[in-house]
């Protein structure tokens, strides 16, 4: 019989028995029908001896005296039966004079997976081994399949869970040789362009380094020819040392080979085989290899989706900033995350005349229509201002255009028209976050009117005077709301972070979106300084 978590035996192959009897002559007869049936046996002459070496090595059966000199078989099953170590190795006991009903009963009872009658049949006696040794193995490996069902359903969790390339590979490895107990390696193709490769041993974690970049095609091509999406071979020792050099492979690996689509690049998931794998350890791997296709292609689409997302976010956003005469202006777009979609955030400085428009809004939503949206009201906003000069206008013009062509949206955006030559300021907010007047005593300026999008407004505009190395600071709320923390918390954090400006401004925006950290909404961010 094969140890625990090895490949299992047919059902037939003969096993280590454990006979215990304190009679000499009796322990020779059964031993000896063992022997011939092809069992190894091991003998014990009471029921402390017999225990001694069920602890101290591998036995598949006992066949139990029920008269003991130190305690009954009785006792002897039960504290073999309530000790998880050989709880399932199953017990036969023998006896020629507890035959009664009562004593048959009191032993299958108190544990006994079967019970005979001396004198015993041999055929009969053989017959009950094998029957006995049968349901062992089958319950051996009911259980062993349990378990390993359980953590590949771990795995596969994990897998999924994982957010990096990285990540995952290492999930699959070292899951993979916990579940087949054997030495696993990953294989992968990044969106880099380079293959990774992680290594790991049973209980160990997993090791990662740099593949050669044919090595997965050097693969496919030693996989058999058809269509599957998951296909099994075998690499001799010195093929798969000539694949992945420093990999000490003595024996065999038998890998699976799995690709979601026959357009994607496989990845590939092998151990190194002992005793061949089993079936039962073959559809494992497979399984595992195809939940790791599945994880890495979704990580690969997730990384294309949100590389085009802010491919197209940044192209929908000024390319640079102006150069303006008397004016610092710093500038950031921070995306959120976790989201791949295209978000509405976004800022605008425009030179007009002598004066400066900075502006910032954000259109409700992550998705192609929200960013489809906020070019418009940017287009829409440059249009307004060709002609006259009017934010209250403008806004009113945005508004009525927001409603007309877009009923179900709704945007914000705060206005600010500076003159860098005096410091005068005209400020139209339409449901925005407001401006922040950084410096000692920092303060919010007031809220604004309604946002677009929703009915009729009057949009006013409020004028202030910024003095020379007076600083504005202007954000989406992107940087500000949390699920866990208060808006006014959050906005009173902002607030005091304000109150110190550095003398570099793409410092003080890099300090100010460093306390906020990794946010769940895009964030963007303007801070305007009048020259001293």
């Amino acid at each position: 019989m094969t140890q625990p978590g090895t490949v299992a035996a047919a059902d037939t192959q003969p096993g280590t028995v454990l006979v215990v009897d304190d009679t000499p002559t009796k322990r020779y007869i059964l031993a000896r029908w063992l022997r011939r049936a092809g069992h190894s046996v091991v003998e014990a002459s009471s029921g402390e001896e017999a225990l001694r070496k069920l602890a101290g090595q591998q036995i598949d059966l006992v066949v139990l005296d029920v008269r003991l000199p130190d305690m009954t078989g009785f006792e002897v099953c039960e504290r073999i039966k309530a000790d998880p170590a050989t709880a399932s190795i199953p017990v036969v006991q023998v006896s020629a004079n507890a035959i009664t009903v009562a004593d048959r009963a009191e032993g299958l009872e108190r544990g006994a997976d079967a019970y005979l009658i001396e004198p015993i049949e041999p055929a009969e006696f053989a017959a009950t081994v094998r029957a006995m040794l049968r349901y062992y193995r089958a319950r051996w490996r009911a259980e062993l399949m349990a378990g390993r069902l359980a953590r590949l359903a771990g795995v596969t969790l994990s897998m999924n869970e994982a957010e990096t390339f990285d990540q995952v590979l290492a999930v699959a490895a070292e899951g993979t040789a916990d579940l087949l107990g054997r030495f696993c390696v990953a294989l992968a193709l990044l969106p880099e362009g380079w293959t990774r490769r992680y290594c790991a041993r049973p209980g160990e974690q997993a090791t990662s380094h740099t593949a050669g970049p044919d090595v997965l095609d050097r693969l496919s091509r030693m996989a058999p020819e058809g269509a599957a999406q998951a296909q099994v071979f075998t690499v001799e020792a010195a093929g798969l040392r000539a694949l992945l050099p420093g990999v000490s492979a003595e024996g065999p690996s038998t890998g699976v080979l799995c690709r979601t689509r026959k357009s994607r690049s496989p990845i590939y998931l092998g151990v190194v085989t002992g005793p061949p794998l089993d079936a039962d350890e073959v559809n494992l791997l497979r399984q595992v290899g195809q939940q790791l296709a599945l994880a890495v292609d979704a990580l690969r689409a997730y990384t294309e989706e949100h590389a085009i997302a802010l491919t197209l976010q940044r192209s929908l956003l000024p390319t640079g900033i102006p150069h303006v005469p008397g004016l610092q202006v710093a500038m950031r777009y921070q995306p959120a995350v976790d989201n791949v979609e295209v978000g509405g955030d976004f800022y605008e400085v425009l030179p007009i005349d002598h004066r400066v428009l900075v502006a910032i809004g954000d259109v409700e939503g992550h998705s192609l229509h929200a960013a489809t949206v906020m070019a418009e009201i940017r287009h829409a906003m440059r249009a307004t201002l060709i002609t006259q000069v009017d934010l209250s206008a403008s806004l009113d013009l945005l508004n009525r255009m927001m409603r007309r062509y877009h009923p179900r949206v709704t945007a914000t955006v705060c206005m600010v028209l500076i003159d860098p030559a005096t410091g005068e300021v005209e400020v139209a907010n339409a449901g925005h976050v407001p401006p922040l007047l950084a410096g000692p005593g920092s303060a919010y300026h007031s809220l604004g009117n309604l946002l677009l999008g929703v009915m009729p407004e009057r949009y006013e505009v409020d004028r202030l005077k910024l003095p020379p190395g007076g600083t504005m600071l202007l954000f989406t709320d992107g940087l500000v709301e949390d699920r866990d923390t208060p808006l006014d918390d959050s906005l009173e954090v902002a607030r005091r972070l304000a109150e110190t400006v550095d003398d570099d401004l793409e410092q003080f925006a890099d300090r100010v979106l460093g306390a906020f950290g990794v946010r769940e909404d895009d964030v963007a961010l303007v801070v305007l300084r009048r020259e001293p």
